[in-house]
């Protein structure tokens, strides 16, 4: 007796393009696998840490208007994980008719930093003063609106401090145009801020303007790269509301869909001014997925693709350490064990192949009865973590 088979067609599932594919992708990505979610990953290296997490992967540069129309063509929506693919590329998958979030409305509004921060003050959001830099006589100009010290900044393509420079007198003038590109390359000046402490809140925003919205945490810095997160922000709680307030705001007077992070600075007076907002799911919200009902990275799908938000409420309080690369090395840890061994310690890595000062290999989070508690939880496991084992050759 023959047996016949038929072949029937597999259903593909729902997907979610991810422009980009760094670590917040790789989280992004196990974030729409746990709904059901195919993920579909564009990044240039084929070593990228989201690879291993995506159901389908393409090696291709995201500034190329071909590339992102062949990506695009069978997600159901497509999503970022950087500031960093130009909004009229957005914009051009958008007339094909794909569903793209944030949209390039937004991402037109955000990624150059002085058009975020014109954008913000004309809709009432406190911002530190700054100051357009676009001729010779800009240096006098900010010097005698601001004066000294204040900050020079690149008005695209910086993050981590990349694109900052301090100017402290008339003299660093021209070391910081040389740093930074010159001002050819698009630059802004900004009031110095002798801030008390830096803040920060993550706003998940839906396709309909429902918003879910974390706890103000607390940020500190190594070197202008986050290294600790304290969650919740031990502030008084007129200063937490005002925060909240103010992130939903911002992220309303962009219209934004998904995660973003609204970082702040905490003046002595008690003022908040908005520093920086980045148009992506950030670092500052890792802590939420251990500490919160639902993550800045499940509630940044459901957003985008359109389902309901979920729980923003603590579990208990949290810390978050991130895992800084100090040297040239390997990306293979060494000390994962011991680490692995300090209870209520959450050690996550990103799998990046290699090494470098100041670059984020990993994070660890922990909870606690106290915030205080989570943290050396988490800096005890962080401590245990090295990357410094030569690259083979």
């Amino acid at each position: 007796m023959n047996r016949v088979f038929v072949q029937h067609p597999v259903p593909r599932l729902p997907a979610v393009g991810i422009i980009g594919g760094g670590q917040l992708a790789l989280m992004l990505a196990r974030a729409a696998s746990q709904l059901g979610l195919c993920a579909r990953v564009l990044d240039a290296s084929p070593a990228c840490p989201a690879r291993r997490e995506a159901a389908e992967f393409l090696e291709g540069s995201y500034q190329s208007p071909e590339t992102l129309e062949r990506f695009s063509k069978n997600a159901d929506v497509v999503t970022l994980e950087n500031e960093f693919v130009e909004a009229p590329l957005l914009a051009g998958l958008e007339s094909l008719g794909r569903e793209v979030w944030p949209s390039s409305r937004t991402m037109a509004l955000l990624q150059d930093k002085l058009v975020q921060k014109q954008t913000l003050r004309a809709a009432g959001v406190p911002v530190t003063d700054f100051e357009p830099v676009s001729t010779p006589a800009s240096r006098d100009i900010a010097a005698g609106m601001m004066g000294y010290p204040f900050v020079l900044k690149r008005r695209c393509l910086g993050y981590d401090g990349t694109g900052n420079y301090t100017v402290k007198d008339a003299s660093d003038w021209v070391g910081a145009l040389e740093k930074l590109g010159g001002q050819e390359a698009g630059l802004y000046a900004e009031r110095w801020c002798a801030f008390d402490r830096e803040l920060a809140v993550i706003v998940t925003r839906g396709k309909t303007g429902d918003l879910a919205v974390y706890p103000v945490v607390e940020t500190r810095q190594n070197d202008h790269v986050c290294e600790q997160v304290i969650a919740p922000a031990d502030v008084p709680e007129a200063i937490a509301e005002q925060a909240a307030r103010i992130a939903r705001e911002a992220v309303v007077a962009v219209d934004g869909v998904g995660s973003f992070g609204v970082e702040f600075f905490l003046m002595p007076d008690g003022r908040l001014l908005v520093n920086e907002m980045a148009p992506r799911v950030h670092n500052s919200g890792h802590y939420t997925l251990e500490a919160c009902e639902c993550s800045q990275f499940e509630n940044h799908i459901r957003a985008i693709r359109g389902l309901p938000l979920g729980s923003t409420r603590m579990r208990a309080p949290a810390a978050m350490v991130n895992l800084l690369a100090k040297t040239l090395a390997s990306g293979a840890p060494r000390g994962i064990a011991e680490a692995l061994g300090i209870q209520g310690a959450h050690v996550h890595l990103y799998g990046k192949l290699h090494a470098a000062p100041g670059r984020k290999m990993g994070h660890v989070t922990a909870l606690g009865k106290s915030a205080e508690e989570a943290l050396a939880i988490a800096l005890s496991a962080a401590e245990c973590i090295h990357f410094d084992q030569q690259i083979p050759l």
